[in-house]
């Protein structure tokens, strides 16, 4: 039974207390009669008879005997049905297309939880970005979680929309394909980006869009990933479609966790960010995967920024445990022009190497990953020498693969933020620059692999 409680006893912040409060849990929504309207809160804390509410809306106006509390006896549940698909939300998952509210076949509680690690299938099969340097070096595989680490100021904007807008499974299975995008923190113009770019591309009929913008509060900021996970489990696992969960700016979700937890006088780990971080992002990365006996599959694509490009800062530090693999975005490609700025050497998919080759892509496809990996390796050495003494000192294996560098950089990682390759279109390409070797230095390529593919340039 929903009970209702007059009066607060203190205010701070975006959390307000209420005492003497019996038989309500953790997580339950409340909600707030005030002199200027009603608000939605939800428990953060119980102690006792005290139950500490986060209010989404924020406080300000609130006072502490004009506010009644009525606790509803449920968490909080997003309205779901086929039609979200194509729509955009708040962070909150309430509507802000202007198309009306969701007719739910449902309501589900946003927190859900990760995937009994009994109950899963193994991931196989690839997801096409149209990416050369994502799909034949980093392939992204159905059911996986593959971080993007990005620094201030950096492409990855670019970078999510044109991967939003690029993706697709194999042919046959196009039509069982969707997006669930989620923006926490972006500033309104950057949310505008994302909105116009899907809408011209016709990305939008595929995708849902959940918009947390920096204006927000942060409350609504820590919702936002649980709305679009809850939305991407109902489309994959009730509507049998493989969604591709995309979610940005996760640095900008752990700060607003930082915020709120101290604001709630939680004692501060690392950096201070909260002692139970790892859990949390554990609760949402582990909410990717496929399960057994199910159609749809959940794969997500979280994208952080690094601060002051610190890949051992606790929140790529965490991540990098949770997941399976990174794609690194180095700011020195970015400032000589190469979009996107995919660092080669210290991304990877663990996952690759079963949702490859015969079958699944092309036969010799983790030859040229291999061999491109282990060339682009010798052009760093190849260039320290030359930096010490001097390019025109060098042999003439070194000076083939400083040029082998060059075009590597230009031709393979360097694309259009409109242009989307296929994945033999990548593969051939692959093929054309280590034409540029001699055939003796590609050693990790079996010998009729290179009978087949390997012409001198």
């Amino acid at each position: 039974m929903a009970m209702e409680y007059l009066g607060l006893s203190d205010i701070n912040g975006p959390l307000v207390a209420v005492d003497g409060v019996k038989g309500v849990g953790f997580e339950e929504m409340v909600e707030m009669k005030t002199a200027t309207g009603t608000r939605l809160g939800r428990i953060a804390a119980l102690e006792g008879e005290r139950a500490v509410i986060q209010v989404f809306a924020g406080t300000s106006g609130m006072t502490l005997s004009g506010t009644a509390s009525r606790f509803t006896g449920s968490p909080m549940r997003l309205a779901l049905a086929p039609e979200i698909v194509g729509r955009i939300f708040n962070g909150a998952g309430e509507p802000i297309d202007g198309l009306g509210p969701v007719y739910a076949e449902h309501f589900e509680d946003i927190n859900g939880s990760a995937i009994n690690p009994v109950s899963r299938s193994y991931p196989r099969n690839y997801i096409r970005t149209g990416i050369s340097s994502i799909d034949s070096l980093i392939t992204l595989i159905r059911g996986q979680k593959l971080p993007i680490f990005s620094g201030s100021g950096m492409s990855h904007n670019k970078l999510a929309a044109q991967i939003v807008r690029q993706a697709k499974l194999s042919e046959d299975e196009g039509a069982n394909f969707g997006v669930v995008f989620c923006a926490m923190g972006v500033t309104k113009d950057v949310a505008e980006y994302f909105r116009r770019s899907f809408e011209e591309s016709g990305a939008l009929s595929r995708v849902t869009m959940f918009l947390n913008l920096s204006s927000d509060p942060i409350v609504e900021r820590i919702l936002t990933p649980r709305c679009a996970l809850t939305a991407a489990e109902y489309l994959a696992f009730e509507q049998g479609m493989h969604i591709l969960v995309v979610m940005t700016d996760m640095t900008s979700y752990a700060e607003a966790l930082r915020e709120f937890s101290s604001s709630k006088g939680e004692i501060p780990g690392r950096k201070g960010y909260p002692g139970y971080l790892y859990s949390d992002l554990a609760s949402l990365y582990e909410r990717a995967g496929v399960i057994e006996g199910r159609e749809g599959s959940v794969t997500q694509i979280p994208i952080l920024t690094m601060p002051n490009d610190d890949i051992t800062h606790p929140i790529p530090d965490l991540t990098g445990y949770i997941t399976e693999g990174q794609i690194v975005l180095d700011r020195y490609l970015d400032q000589q022009g190469v979009y996107p700025p995919i660092s080669v050497l210290p991304s990877l998919s663990r996952l690759m190497k079963d949702g490859i080759g015969e079958g699944y892509t092309r036969t010799d496809h983790a030859d040229v990953s291999n061999q491109l990996f282990a060339s682009y390796a010798k052009v760093n050495d190849a260039r320290d020498l030359a930096s010490v003494i001097g390019e025109e000192e060098l042999g003439e294996t070194d000076k083939l693969y400083l040029d082998f560098g060059a075009h590597f950089e230009k031709e393979f990682l360097g694309q259009g933020p409109n242009e989307d390759r296929t994945i033999d279109q990548s593969l051939d390409l692959g093929w054309r620059l280590l034409s540029i070797l001699p055939r003796e230095e590609l050693d990790r390529v079996d010998e009729a692999v290179l009978e087949q593919h390997y012409r001198k340039h």
